[in-house]
């Protein structure tokens, strides 16, 4: 398991952080100096990736040693569903038992499930393959593309209906036919399609993140995630992508109810911590309170490393992308933040995100990480 400093289960010390102005928010920083207790623990790893069991390189056993030797505190093989057979399919979730350990590294075993003409769904928490899209009594074609409203609900409640499932939409803005782009602009949301859809890759070989804002507006609960997608045999590569779950220990229900639930962050630093809270309530939280005055943010973010890796950027952002708060650190480490945000207009969301000045290349500044929102109520 990865060392998350400062972040442990023990009981934190909050100090204050001397940082720059607060823009847009309507009330200066404020310092806390109380004890905290933290719920939960940080786990790195990736949620998308791929064997020689579909289109990738190498066997499951290969994957889950290299992301446990790389440091990973989670690695999920996600092969191609219509590639898979019932053989592979059964040898994919014993690997993926027989290399976890609880407390030290966790396999997964899920996979991705493709919507000829509309993108792809990767499915976790489940023994159960889908059945095919083909064959659904909802699907229908023009020419070869297979279209209609009808299927991706379809898919939705196919999930929300398996004991344990949990869906993630991949790589949207890839493809898809003209009236399907975009997951149908992520329409077609219900409580129980909510609850069986708990993440969307707001990375994925390129920057996502409209399409994370878009689902959140069209009124999904869920996380972001970054994942490599990979299929060459380089699990957990030193590019530093990764998906962040917050759980109370390594154990893969607890990571599952994590990603069941949206809570985590997207990250292309492999070391930055964040802890976001408002109202008390972590990343993934929904406060039930509708029509606050106001409510209070807290953020943590540690960051071993500086020279060349500085946060230039950190922002509150709530509906249709806002940025509502906004500030530039003195430090990439800093703990006990507290943020007043205005309720006035009713917002139904807030989540955190953060620029550095080197992601990936090294070269060129750019956004690094998303959170998980905190909902309101509203």
């Amino acid at each position: 398991m990865m060392l998350r400093k400062g972040y442990s289960t023990l009981s934190l010390v909050i100090v204050a952080a001397m940082i720059g102005p607060c823009l847009y928010c309507g009330a200066a920083l404020a310092g806390e100096d109380e004890t905290v207790e933290a719920v939960y623990n940080l786990y790195f790893g990736d949620l998308h990736s791929h064997t020689e069991f579909s289109d990738g390189t190498g066997l499951p056993a290969d994957a889950y040693t290299m992301a446990r030797n790389a440091g990973a505190d989670f690695l999920a093989i996600t092969d191609h569903y219509f590639q898979l057979t019932d053989s592979e399919w059964q040898a994919l979730g014993d690997a993926a038992d027989d290399y976890t350990i609880d407390g030290e590294f966790v396999g997964m075993a899920g996979y991705e499930y493709y919507l000829p003409g509309i993108n792809e769904i990767n499915i976790y928490g489940t023994g159960t393959l889908a059945p095919h899209a083909g064959l659904t009594p909802e699907a229908y074609y023009e020419g070869d593309r297979m279209t209609g409203g009808s299927l991706i609900p379809w898919v939705y409640d196919w999930i929300a209906g398996e004991p344990g499932a949990i869906g993630q939409w991949n790589h949207p803005l890839s493809y898809g036919c003209p009236v399907c782009w975009d997951y149908y602009q992520f329409d077609y949301v219900t409580e129980e399609r909510d609850a069986a859809m708990g993440m969307l890759e707001c990375y994925n070989w390129g920057y996502r993140d409209s399409s994370y804002v878009k689902a959140l507006d069209a009124g999904w609960h869920m996380m972001p995630t970054a994942t490599e997608d990979d299929h060459y045999g380089d699990w957990i590569s030193p590019l530093g992508i990764r998906t962040v779950l917050l759980a109370p220990s390594l154990a893969r229900e607890d990571l599952y109810d994590a990603m069941r639930d949206g809570r985590g962050y997207a990250t292309l630093d492999s070391n930055l911590e964040i802890r976001f809270e408002v109202d008390g309530e972590v990343m993934g939280s929904d406060l039930s309170s509708p029509g606050a005055a106001s409510y209070t943010a807290s953020i943590r973010i540690f960051d071993p490393d500086v020279v060349g890796d500085e946060i230039t950027l950190v922002e509150i952002v709530s509906d249709n992308n806002v940025t509502v708060c906004s500030f530039t650190p003195d430090d990439n480490s800093f703990i006990g933040l507290s943020i007043e945000l205005d309720g006035g207009g009713a917002p139904r969301y807030f989540f955190v995100r953060v620029t550095t000045a080197s992601p990936l290349s090294g070269d060129v500044e750019g956004v690094t990480a998303w959170t998980a929102p905190v909902w309101t109520g509203n």
